[in-house]
């Protein structure tokens, strides 16, 4: 479609009467406008070429903010809008930035050189970004992390399928990244491992290595095997009081040569092998190397072991010495508490560490090992100050001796010589540290010309800088933060070290890694802990059948997956058994609030700490705790409608009494009621089939697509399954992540599922693997119109589908679409309301239409970028940004 530069100049300034026009526009604020994803820094700090220009991610507030750093200070520049929860940035050249945005699945591209720094094209990727580096020849190539699904993703992601790599790198040429809807990418690479995370580049910018974050270490469970008398594990099978453990699966390591359990070291109890149990392998690819000079760009080659949980890494500009910040966990070792009778993993249940790969050599340090010994219970205060946890970012000197490490966990810095890293000489020393006035520093940029360095520190949303000489803070500069300020003051709770174990290494963060999961299981077992009752309601068919329930909950429980602390409100007790009971809640707080601070004995019996939190800090964690979100699902279609399987599947799932057998749906259980807020759970107990020996609380299902990877059998060695070959993941369904796959757990359990036909049945996991949650399927998602791809069939298709679901109301609604931008050099913000009309953020402005908008884009030097935001926050994010009643372009 073509516009006469007539047509072109009436809109322009229709346009300019609009804006200076006195019709006020209708714009009320809402009671709740934030929402938080808690979403992880990667590269969230970058500084243009000549270091005078300093950029860092508001990740709260969804801009990039621009600084100036002078000598003794930071002067705040510009604010620009980009996407929602953007968590990197990096600088391609004088005139452009590019900004990773986590949740809205995309890229924006910011222009520095055209007036006012502005985003001018939005590329759009795989789910959930992470991660940008330049590489290739004239490092013109954008190298992308993501993970192996998205709705923006050109293929099917194969969720059923074993053997798919589902950590991808999305490759754009930076020169020509496509004009079309979100751009086109030069090529997906996809490699065998599950989301990637960080990027680093060879100093030449011919390789890039790309680390999968949660990559495991190699260990799986074994199923509980109760039909067969159960499990011939180690002792202890009984607790202290004498009381008989349930039986129940045991994780296992593999060693190199064979799958082994932790033994009792206690009784002199050896690893026992059970290779025969274990129908797969686990490669545990950590680290990937790929060719960026390559016409396309393909892997090379891999690194193994070199940590569990993979954040950041950095190339050493001297050596090409390649430093990955990691942290192991020890998932391996049996039980938490004081250990008397068992081995324990209190207070050491993770180790943070930098790894170093150099020459093909993978050689992990752990940073802390002026912790001598984990015997003692209690830790020192000596050893708390020196403990760095949650390293992240890091940077290193111009002549390659020495790194910086951002310590999240830790308020500090780290100073460490890269030879003595090399060689694991270093000794942790104070001297070596530098304190912050914020905590949660998470990432790093480093001016080692004019001896500065440059930190985010997330607690506060504030960016600091170090004088390298003095190792002093010498200037600091507050981010505007919309968060409410209970996540505020709860936050620290979850990732602070030092305050919340007595060795300051180790944190609820270990293994809820930005307050999500690790994708392990643990045997948290106590057994110096005694049988409890179980208070629990179950579903009320049970009710009937009382024989079959489970009226205690065992201390020795045996191993369980890791679950998200995201989602939690409205969803009943904790826990996979729900042990975690609120019942003893008051009438100003939830259940759940409750529930939650019934795990502040964690913080003794877990993390070491030597006393739990006072009742006013466990009440402040759990405040912050409720109000974690999970993302948009990637797997349904952005406009909510089912596949006609996912569609055939709801049926069945909601309507066929397949369960009992033939006594309830799956629904009866895993209630699915949008409007009530549940998304697969009743919140009640169930009696479980032969496989566990206790009952448990119905889990819900929205991060079911988050655990594929494992396909293989951990059962009976008579149980006619085949060795899978290589396997991305150890652990997949069911608490203890036994089941690999959704399909196996409905064909497994013991007949307690049935369907009329296997068709009918993987309709059903169709639909479970979309299932929706409290964010429709296109919140956060963008398109940016610009005179070039603005009659684009298939961008203007995205902006319908966009306007269309802003216009949903029930079951709920499913996001407020906002635009922002630059129209005839003026910023521009616009929510559109239940009238089709975009309100703007001044009211001397009437309100606009779509399609006037859309045209104004046709004009060259007007952008626009359109954005899906979650239901209550479009007021804030578009109008009004600090809500004071002022809008913003009146305050403009």
């Amino acid at each position: 479609m073509r516009v006469s530069q007539k047509h072109l100049f009436k809109i322009s300034m229709a346009l300019l009467s609009a804006f200076f026009s006195c019709t006020p526009a209708a714009a009320t604020p809402p009671t709740s406008s934030f929402v938080a994803f808690e979403s992880g820094h990667v590269r969230p700090l970058a500084i243009s070429n000549d270091k005078s220009l300093v950029f860092a991610v508001n990740t709260p507030d969804n801009r990039l903010e621009i600084l100036r750093a002078e000598s003794d200070r930071l002067v705040h520049l510009h604010s620009v809008p980009v996407g929602m929860e953007p968590v990197s940035v990096a600088v391609r050249n004088k005139n452009e930035v590019w900004v990773v945005n986590h949740l809205s699945d995309s890229i924006s591209i910011v222009r520095l050189d055209q007036g006012k720094p502005r985003v001018t094209q939005t590329l759009l990727v795989g789910d959930e970004p992470r991660d940008i580096v330049f590489a290739g020849k004239n490092k013109n190539r954008a190298f992308i992390t993501t993970a192996h699904r998205g709705q923006n993703a050109p293929f099917d992601p194969q969720l059923k399928k074993a053997g798919v790599g589902r950590a991808d790198v999305w490759v754009f040429d930076a020169t020509d990244p496509g004009e079309g809807l979100g751009g086109k990418p030069l090529t997906i690479l996809s490699l065998f491992g599950d989301t990637p995370r960080a990027l680093a580049t060879s100093k030449d910018g011919s390789k890039v290595y790309a680390a999968v974050f949660n990559s495991g270490n190699q260990t799986t469970v074994l199923q509980g095997d109760l039909p067969n008398g159960g499990l011939p594990k180690a002792s202890p099978h009984i607790n202290t009081a004498g009381e008989q453990a349930v039986s129940t699966g045991v994780i296992v390591k593999f060693n190199g040569k064979d799958w082994v359990d932790s033994g009792n070291p206690l009784t002199g109890e050896a690893p026992k092998i059970w290779n025969d149990r274990v129908r797969f392998s686990l490669p545990d690819n950590d680290v990937f190397v790929i060719d960026a000079d390559a016409k396309l760009p393909r892997k090379i080659t891999e690194y193994k072991g070199v940590g569990t949980t993979l954040f950041n890494m950095v190339v050493n500009p001297k050596t090409g010495t390649l430093y990955v910040s990691n942290t192991e966990a020890r998932n391996n070792i049996r039980f938490e508490g004081p250990g008397s009778i068992s081995s324990t993993v209190r207070g050491n249940f993770v180790q943070s560490r930098i790894t170093v790969i150099d020459d093909g050599k993978v050689l992990p340090r752990h940073l802390n090992k002026h912790i001598k010994s984990y015997d003692k219970p209690v830790g020192t205060e000596t050893e708390r100050q020196l403990s760095l946890a949650t390293p992240l970012e890091m940077v290193i000197s111009n002549d390659g001796k020495k790194l910086y490490l951002a310590g999240f966990g830790s308020q500090k810095i780290g100073i460490y010589s890269t030879d003595e890293l090399k060689s694991d000489s270093f000794t942790p020393s104070l001297n070596q540290q530098i304190n912050l006035s914020g905590g949660g520093p998470s990432g790093l940029v480093l001016d080692d010309d004019n001896q500065r360095l440059f930190v985010i520190t997330r607690f506060d949303n504030s960016v600091a800088m170090i004088n390298t000489k003095n190792r002093k803070e010498i200037a600091k500069l507050a981010l505007y933060n919309p968060e409410p300020q209970t996540i505020v003051d709860g936050r620290k709770f979850l990732y602070d070290a030092a305050l919340t174990s007595s060795r300051g290494d180790s944190s609820c963060a270990g293994c809820h890694v930005f307050g999500d999961m690790d994708h392990l299981s643990w045997d948290l077992g106590n057994p110096d802990a005694l049988i409890a009752n179980n208070p629990r309601k179950y579903v009320p068919l049970f009710d009937a059948f009382p024989e079959f329930t489970t009226p205690y909950f065992n201390p020795m429980k045996g191993p369980m997956g890791t679950q998200s602390f995201r989602g939690m409100a409205g969803n009943g007790p904790m826990h996979w058994r729900g042990d975690r009971t609120g019942i003893t809640h008051d009438a100003d707080e939830t259940l759940e609030e409750q529930a939650f601070e019934d795990f502040n004995v964690a913080f003794q019996g877990l993390l070491g700490r030597a006393t739990p939190l006072t009742d006013e800090e466990i009440d402040a964690f759990a405040k912050f705790a409720m109000q974690l979100t999970y993302p948009p699902t990637p797997i349904r279609r952005l406009d909510n409608v089912l596949t006609p399987s996912q569609a055939a599947g709801e049926e069945t799932f909601r309507n066929f009494l397949s369960t009992g057998p033939g006594l309830m749906s799956c629904n009866d259980c895993h209630t699915v009621d949008i409007a009530a807020g549940k998304f697969g759970t009743s919140g009640l107990m169930a009696v479980e089939g032969g496989g566990l020996a206790e009952n448990f609380k119905t889990p819900h299902l929205r991060n079911a697509y988050q655990k594929v990877g494992m396909f293989g059998s951990t059962g009976s060695p008579n149980d006619g399954y085949p060795f899978t070959g290589e396997q991305i993941r150890g652990f997949g369904y069911q608490s203890d992540g036994s089941i690999d796959s959704v399909s196996e757990f409905l064909t497994l359990e013991f007949n307690l599922f049935q369907f009329e036909t296997e068709t009918d049945k993987q309709n059903v996991v169709d639909f479970v693997l979309s299932m929706v949650g409290e964010m429709a399927p296109v919140v956060g998602q963008q398109v940016t119109l610009n005179y070039k791809n603005v009659f684009n069939k298939a961008t203007r298709d995205r902006i319908e589908l966009m306007f269309a679901a802003a216009q949903v109301k029930t079951p709920r609604p499913e996001c407020d679409l906002i635009v922002k931008g630059e129209l005839l050099g003026q910023s521009v913000g616009g929510l559109l309301k239940d009238n089709g009309k975009f309100a703007l953020d001044s009211r001397k402005s009437p309100p606009l239409s779509l399609a006037t908008l859309m045209y104004a884009s046709a004009v060259k030097g007007n952008t626009l970028t359109f954005t899906c935001a979650p239901p209550g926050s479009g007021y804030r994010m578009a109008l009004d940004r600090d809500e004071d009643g002022v809008l913003d372009g009146d305050e403009r």
